[in-house]
């Protein structure tokens, strides 16, 4: 009997849709599995470490690219351990704006987050605010061919500094 559900035959994509620019594919380099080294920040300069995984996918007949961020891994996950995240994000291209829409969304602590991201550089940057209305800044920095750091940052209240609340080392992960 197959677990395959019918909604991810029509969800994934295979490639992107002829309908971005090349030149403005952000995201498509990151098509499938992560393995993460994860460093949580609290608001007291405390630091947290642990692993996790993150799977990239094109979905909606390329015209987007989906993900599932975990942490702790799969494998670490279970009764009295803490649990981060297990959530999704969706980058949509927005011709109009030459830029990705991007919705993040975590059940485990209903975080619903709204951002821009574009190229800088050599890096993406993705800007904008989370539900209760702070500025944040995500960042994908030091890109290689397999492997990233990924950095997310709040507006502290001063309107000026921004807070590095989590960084993800990863590292493509062995088919």
């Amino acid at each position: 009997m197959s677990t395959h559900h019918p909604l991810l035959g029509v969800l994934e994509s295979a490639v992107r849709s002829a309908d971005i620019p090349a030149d403005e594919d952000v995201y498509g380099w990151l098509v499938g599995s992560w393995d993460l080294d994860v460093t949580v920040h609290d608001d007291h300069g405390n630091t947290r470490q642990g692993r996790g995984e993150v799977h990239f996918s094109w979905v909606l007949e390329g015209r987007a690219v989906q993900d599932v961020w975990i942490s702790p891994r799969r494998a670490d996950r279970g009764p009295g351990r803490p649990l981060g995240m297990y959530g999704t994000t969706i980058r949509v291209y927005d011709p109009a704006i030459h830029a990705w829409r991007v919705t993040w969304l975590n059940p485990i602590n209903g975080a619903r987050d709204q951002l821009v991201g574009r190229w800088q550089g050599k890096d993406i940057v993705q800007e904008g605010h989370a539900a209760d209305g702070t500025p944040i800044r995500w960042s994908f920095v030091d890109i290689g061919g397999d492997s990233f750091r990924w950095l997310g940052e709040r507006l502290r209240p001063d309107g000026s500094t921004w807070w590095l609340q989590v960084e993800f080392h990863a590292q493509r992960a062995a088919r």
